[in-house]
């Protein structure tokens, strides 16, 4: 028996094989301190559980759930991004409840695309991205984010045959793997494009909820116009440390959402009815564990920022999701340096190639451990001399 051709398409998993060095490391028994990983450490707020526990015990939970989603859910979404945006959303046609976000982002090229067409991703950039163009058979092609731009695609450089061909685009801000956020400037002008060039934008908003120094990050909805040209997707996993429930929405242009509705009809009958009602309240109720989270996130990465100074490694603090973009030390690839600091000091970071060529150079460090390991961590790569 063989694969099909789409499924030899797919990229190698990226994070697959920095797991597999990691377990390989702890079966030796070393004492590895994990920062290459993007899993929430801390447990989903009670009160959040505690809905889901009492959601559960109703037996209408336990039938189908409506196809699209149930009634709550869209429209606790909708009162979220009034309440945190002062963005009016309708319930009805312009939410897409999803199994976690990953889902959507990987099959809107199969529900808005046609083969050979451009999509335009950033790099670096999420790898599950890549999953979206194999299985819709589209070309792609990148939009590097450097530095000196602050982390964000420099338009004047797409060409016009880009510009022409491009039909859908990806953002993330706050920024996977760098840590950046988006100015409201940067939207109004990717809104710009969008009407100007006809393509169709996608903000992956994953990390909407973590922003540090007192600035909240930016929805791509706040800026006039974005509703015509995209729509953005929100997932609970990072702002309610709901990842293993693979719960988030996508909201914005009707008929992008419904282009999501209508793929998804044919894929699932929705998610479980009980956890559709847990995660309305999430949005609901109390939003203080947010800020509760965000803080404990702000704490690592100062103890980082400043235990990577005192050593002479020069970082830039992000300013948002719970990620750190680092340069490796000069002499050393991005995975050559990763290899080493799990081979010599027990600590594991995401190679930045993973990300995209535009990653060259850099590792990703998570904040998901305490500022006692994180500081631990940089003090053991003090030892290498490398700085």
């Amino acid at each position: 028996m063989e694969f099909s051709n789409r499924l030899k398409s797919l990229p190698t998993q990226f994070f697959a094989t920095l797991v597999q060095k990691v377990a390989l490391a702890v079966s030796e028994g070393r004492d590895v301190i994990n920062l290459g990983q993007g899993n929430p450490d801390q447990p989903t707020p009670e009160h959040i559980v505690k809905a889901l526990q009492d959601a559960a015990t109703n037996p209408i939970a336990h039938k189908y759930s409506p196809f699209r989603g149930i009634n709550e859910l869209k429209q606790a979404a909708a009162d979220f991004y009034l309440r945190e945006y002062k963005v009016e959303i309708n319930p009805n046609t312009e939410v897409a409840i999803m199994f976690g976000t990953k889902i959507g982002l990987v099959e809107l090229p199969l529900a808005m695309m046609n083969e050979n067409e451009l999509l335009l991703l950033p790099d670096p950039g999420y790898p599950d991205y890549l999953s979206g163009v194999g299985l819709a058979s589209v070309r792609f092609e990148t939009m590097p984010l450097l530095e000196e731009n602050s982390f964000l695609p420099d338009y004047s450089k797409l060409t016009e045959n880009q510009k022409q061909d491009a039909k859908l685009m990806y953002l993330n801000y706050p920024n996977n793997p760098t840590g950046a956020t988006a100015t409201k400037e940067f939207f109004e002008e990717t809104v710009k494009l969008a009407k100007e060039s006809d393509i169709a934008i996608v903000h992956d908003f994953a990390y909407g909820g973590i922003g540090f120094d007192g600035k909240k990050p930016i929805s791509f909805l706040e800026v006039e116009g974005a509703k015509d040209v995209g729509i953005e997707m929100y997932t609970l996993s990072k702002t309610y440390n709901m990842a293993g429930w693979r719960v988030g929405f996508a909201v914005g242009n009707p008929k992008m959402i419904e282009a999501i509705n209508i793929i998804q009809d044919h894929l699932f009958v929705s998610l479980f009815p009980a956890i559709q009602t847990a995660a309305a309240a999430a949005l609901n109720e109390s939003q203080e564990c947010v800020d509760d989270l965000v803080s404990l996130y702000e704490g690592r990465r100062n103890a980082l920022v400043e235990a990577c100074s005192r050593i002479g490694w020069n970082i830039k603090a992000p300013e948002g999701s719970f990620f750190a973009w680092l340069p490796v030390a000069i002499g050393y690839t991005s995975q050559e340096f990763a290899d080493l600091l799990l081979e010599k000091a027990d600590v594991a970071v995401a190679a930045g190639n993973g990300f995209g060529s535009f990653g060259e150079g850099y590792v990703r460090v998570g904040l998901l451990v305490d500022e006692v390991r994180l500081v631990e961590a940089i003090n053991r790569i003090e030892k290498l001399n490398l700085f």
